[in-house]
């Protein structure tokens, strides 16, 4: 069984670590822009698990690379900085250096990843079930042939080599490095048991550690294949569209923004962009989980990796596809999985100290009952059992295989779950942290509510003339972007608006638009457009808007009116919020808006408090007001103006598609598609972890305290002793993966 240990946060130590890990190793030299990768070995070498172990090593800082952090190492090591290359050796002689052999390794891909933990846990399940196989020959041999015992003991042989292979190799690279583990106890124990006659107990050990270790790299390739189905819904091509509209074939890395692309019934969208002909629906469970698919009509936005349904879709790239949403996401994911929680962070220096103890407390556990109790020390009777058997026993049972697969076990499987439902967490202490709020901070505007303005309403001075006002104002906004144009221009289409023709087309900055129709001028734009002409004192006498709308005029020949609009409250909040309330959570809307239209939709959607027309500093100020008075607070947002308060609150949260860069930089976890009820599936699961996390721990160390206080007393034989230290590590392993395969939403 393979001992989980996660990654330090940053680049250089964790390279340090895997040349301290590697006797052979002497430097390992980097080029990101190129990715090549350079191993200076020393003497013979395992190439092959020396990329295994290069592989998972780079799996975890990859995207440090990316981002071309800086880095320190620890003492003993050299960074040395040149041409865009990185190199990190031992600190040694130049004559060392000099009989180096440097060799040139591929970078990894992610699913160079997966497929090597594949092959790990189906490796390690075949070397268990020869075990396995040999245990119940020998044990039959035993009972068919008593007095030929050497073909039992033969038999048996076959069993421990098979079991045992696994943790004697890594026994054997830790004790290179002068490093002890679980590993050695292990093999410590089967081969004390063999030296005291007990053959079928040190295959039953070797059989239930190779099992476990099978389980627990099976678990692990569960976790990495959520990543590998992103990878795998990625397109490889793209059909785009040249200036004459002609189809030309091209890889995806050749898309650049504003390239028009075609995706057919079938295909999967190859980058971020959005519709700008044809119509269709996408299948976007991918990334957010969602079984149902999403209409995709002209002006809609498609995600790269979703799968066009059943209409030709034409769509202009908006997001380089290095920077897509797909993309973010596997990045996401890959650092996720390797920062550690603080109680992970326990667990990893708790491990090796423990393993220590374990040998010296055996060892003074035998002296004690040889020397002090005068217990035979190798010798089994009926009655008595000898020193040497009760001490390997106590080595068994008190070995920490449980405890140290207790938390990283579920972290990673909860990180799993929530990259194929739409939350992405930075590590496991953001799950860790997000099961502790009291209290929830969320921003109004593109999270409670849609960010996106719809028309609610059309009126006209005199009225009667509604249908005019709508068709003016959907000419002049036809081509333009912002939103307001797209509220109108939605509208104007879902209600089937004739698309007059503008002429003389031009825009008045800070107030609005003009153009030409019939002859006759044409005004869209702001109250002060009418305040400021010839009717200023007729507008005066118009209607204000109320304070939860926005309005735009027009002015025509002849013609006055507006259009009101309203952002949109998002359909699922009330009931998020209502759930959030329920689990005994505090909602707080932290927003800029008015104090009107804030508590309009505040009393619309349940919030238990309001505070508006904040400032960015202001939302900061309220945030740490808020923990002040004893709540742990998560806040909830998408702006830039929102980063701050994000970095004050004890948990930071981002919605994933609108979401500004500064916004996601800070979030530790990220909503992706903008799905407020993915903050409800979060909670949920984070709460789970945290209970699965207490199971294990409960398990694990319980098992551990009875059994030894039973092995002091001589009332353990070691084939129990064996059957409750690796059962419990199999119950741990179980217990963790019900987060990958429970229902947390």
């Amino acid at each position: 069984m393979h001992e989980v240990r996660q990654p330090n946060t940053d680049w250089g130590q964790e390279l340090a670590e895997f040349l301290r890990r590697q006797p052979g190793v002497g430097a390992v030299r980097l080029q990101p822009s190129s990715r090549k990768i350079e191993v200076a070995t020393i003497g013979e070498v395992d190439l092959s698990a020396l990329q295994h172990k290069l592989h998972e090593t780079m799996s975890g800082i990859d995207e440090q690379l990316r981002q071309q952090k800086k880095t320190k190492v620890p003492l003993g090591f050299n960074v040395r900085q040149s041409d865009g290359s990185t190199q990190i050796s031992r600190d040694t002689c130049s004559t060392v250096e000099k009989m180096w052999l440097w060799r040139e390794f591929e970078w990894p891909e992610i699913d160079q990843v997966v497929e090597a933990h594949e092959s790990e846990w189906k490796e390690l399940a075949t070397f268990a079930v020869i075990c396995g196989v040999c245990g119940l020959a020998g044990f039959t041999a035993e009972q068919l042939w008593p007095q030929s015992d050497w073909i039992a003991h033969g038999i048996y042989l076959v069993g421990v080599l098979a079991g045992g292979w696994d943790a004697a190799k890594d026994s054997w690279a830790n004790l290179k490095s002068m490093r002890l583990d679980i590993h050695f106890l292990m093999v410590a124990v089967a081969l004390g048991a063999i030296a005291i006659g007990a053959w079928g107990e040190a295959v039953l050990l070797l059989f239930l550690f190779s099992a476990a270790g099978a389980m627990e790299e099976y678990a692990l390739d569960r976790t990495h294949r959520a990543v590998s189905s992103l990878l795998d819904s990625a397109p490889k091509y793209a059909t785009r569209l040249d200036a004459d509209g002609h189809e030309v074939e091209v890889g995806v890395e050749a898309l650049v923004i504003a390239d028009q692309v075609r995706v057919k019934p079938g295909e999967a969208f190859p980058a971020d962009g959005e519709v700008i002909s044809g119509r269709s629906a996408s299948d976007e469970s991918t990334l957010t989980g969602e079984a149902v698919p999403v209409e995709k009509n002209v002006g809609d936005q498609v995600f790269s990796g979703t799968l066009n349904l059943w209409g030709s879709v034409d769509f202009a790239v908006r997001k380089l596809p290095s920077e897509s949403t797909l993309q973010k996401i596997i990045r996401l994911i890959q650092t996720a999985q390797k920062l550690r929680a603080p109680s992970e962070r326990f667990t990893d220096k708790f491990g090796p100290g423990y393993t220590y103890l374990v040998i010296g407390a055996s060892a003074l556990m035998f002296f004690v009952l040889w020397l002090g109790f005068q217990l035979p020390a190798f010798t089994n009777t009926e009655e008595t059992r000898s020193a040497f058997y009760r001490a390997m026993t106590l080595m068994v049972v008190a070995s920490p295989c449980a405890l140290v697969l207790s938390i990283p076990s579920a972290i990673l499987a909860a990180i799993a779950w929530g990259a194929g439902h739409g939350v992405l967490f930075r590590g496991g202490a953001a799950i860790e942290k997000l099961a502790q709020i009291t209290a929830v901070a969320l921003d109004k505007t593109g999270t409670l509510t849609t960010g996106e303005l719809a028309v609610v309403g059309c009126e006209s001075f005199p009225p009667g003339h509604e249908q005019a006002v709508m068709e003016l104002a959907y000419a002049l906004e036809a081509k333009s972007q912002h939103p307001i144009a797209r509220a109108i221009i939605r509208h104007a289409k879902a209600e089937k608006v004739q698309l007059r023709n503008m002429t003389e087309f031009e825009s008045l900055t800070g107030k609005g638009l003009r153009g030409t129709m019939d002859g006759a001028s044409v005004l869209l734009g702001r109250r002060e457009l009418l305040e400021s002409g010839p009717l200023s004192e007729w507008a005066k006498k118009l209607p204000q808007a109320p304070a939860e709308l926005s309005e735009v005029w027009i002015l025509g020949r002849e013609l006055v009116g507006r259009i009101l609009l309203k952002d949109q409250i998002r359909e699922e909040s009330k009931a998020v919020l209502t759930a959030l309330r329920g689990m005994g959570i505090r909602t707080i809307m932290l927003t800029g808006d008015r104090r009107h239209t804030a508590e309009n939709v505040a009393k619309e959607l349940g919030v238990d408090e309001v505070r508006a027309g904040l400032s960015p500093e202001d939302k900061v100020a309220a945030v740490q007001e808020i923990r002040e008075r004893g709540h742990r607070i998560a806040m909830v947002g998408d702006g830039v103006n929102d980063a701050p308060s994000l970095a004050a609150a004890d948990v930071s949260v981002a919605m994933g598609a609108r979401g500004s860069d500064a916004a996601l930089e800070q979030a530790e976890i990220i909503l992706m598609h903008d799905r407020i009820e993915n903050f409800l599936a979060a909670q949920r699961l984070s709460r789970r972890s945290a209970r699965v996390i207490k199971q294990n721990l409960t398990i694990s160390l319980g098992v551990v305290v009875i059994m030894v206080v039973a092995t002091v007393f001589g009332t353990v034989p070691l084939a129990v002793g064996v059957a409750a230290h690796e059962g419990s590590t199999l119950i741990v392993c179980l217990n963790s993966l019900r987060l990958l395969f429970g229902k947390n939403a």
